[in-house]
């Protein structure tokens, strides 16, 4: 059976930025995935159904649709400045009865102004926005993030790390910005906020950050990293070895040390 109409209705045909809503936010291939590692991360970090959490530029609701269901009712908020994106996710990714159920909040702003829905958040996320975002943006919503960060908060946000600070002035959609750690580590630092990096996949290289009241940057916050870290190290090491162990000559070398081994035990 052919896939070319699924295909078709997922935007996988078009190209990141295309007016489809799932192309709009990212390559379309990705849009599960990285729903996918947002949910994961934000869990591992000990996101509980209980929690309220900010969706910084939430868009389709890629990593809304795994969120809204979790958490209970009236505890996910979101800003997306596209309404159309969201009334698109909701329609061809939740559906209109769990709305109803769970009750998630929305504004449509663009000024990275956190302080709209008057109240704090035990979790905070941005997929995806200081990799297309200026210093002056990224600045402006770490400032209003930290004044609704409860002081146990964690903000996980992810972005292009490079050699070199992007310069310009203008959101970068598409096309991306891009900062050396030490710049973030320092623009988050002037607002009175402490960045730890995280170790966490990402299909196209982003990396991730926890912005964490300096207090909050404790022992078992960093155990809790380190566990990450040990997890994502462990994983790659077993894609490498699988990568290896598929090679045609290594499978004959294996092949062969297990004849040796038979001989041996034969002895």
């Amino acid at each position: 059976m052919s896939l070319q109409p699924i295909d078709a209705q997922l935007g996988k045909h078009l190209q990141p930025g295309d007016r489809h809503y799932r192309a709009f936010v990212s390559h379309p291939d990705n849009y599960d995935i990285v729903a996918a590692l947002q949910f994961t991360l934000l869990t591992a970090l000990g996101l509980r159904e209980h929690h309220y959490l900010l969706d910084i530029g939430c868009g389709s609701l890629r990593g809304g649709r795994l969120f809204i269901p979790y958490l209970l009712p009236n505890h996910y908020f979101g800003i997306e400045p596209e309404a159309w994106l969201i009334e698109e996710g909701i329609r061809n990714e939740l559906g209109e009865s769990i709305i109803t159920i769970k009750k998630p909040s929305f504004v449509h702003d663009r000024s990275f102004n956190l302080e709209v829905f008057g109240r704090k958040f035990d979790f905070l996320l941005a997929q995806s926005i200081f990799s297309h975002a200026s210093a002056a943006q990224i600045r402006a919503c770490v400032a209003s993030a930290r004044k609704v960060m409860e002081p146990h908060a964690i903000f996980v946000a992810n972005f292009v790390e490079s050699n070199v600070n992007y310069e310009g002035d203008e959101w970068v959609y598409p096309g991306g910005s891009y900062y050396t750690m030490d710049f973030l580590r320092s623009l988050i630092a002037e607002q009175g906020l402490a960045c730890m990096p995280i170790q966490w996949p990402h299909p196209v290289g982003l990396r991730w950050i926890a912005i964490v009241h300096p207090d909050q940057a404790n022992q078992q916050l960093l155990r809790d990293m380190d566990l990450l870290t040990i997890r994502a190290e462990r994983d790659a090491a077993l894609a490498r070895l699988r990568q290896l162990e598929s090679h045609p000559y290594v499978k004959i070398g294996l092949a062969v040390r297990r004849w040796l081994q038979t001989l041996i035990r034969r002895r």
